[in-house]
């Protein structure tokens, strides 16, 4: 999983990642869910906001 190589913009990335799937309703393969719940795991207490497509 490619990631900014600046730290601080790491957790804005996932979490807009993970937003965006969520929104869309796409789904993972479990390298990728382990990849972000890695990364996440990393981004304590950032929220994900998401909104919902219509």
């Amino acid at each position: 999983m490619w990631l900014p190589p600046a730290e601080g913009y790491r957790s804005p990335y996932v979490t807009d990642w993970i937003a965006g799937k969520l929104r869309w309703g796409l789904s993972t393969d479990e390298g990728e869910q382990a990849a972000l719940a890695e990364n996440l795991n990393k981004c304590p207490n950032v929220p994900v906001t998401v909104v919902l497509a219509r």
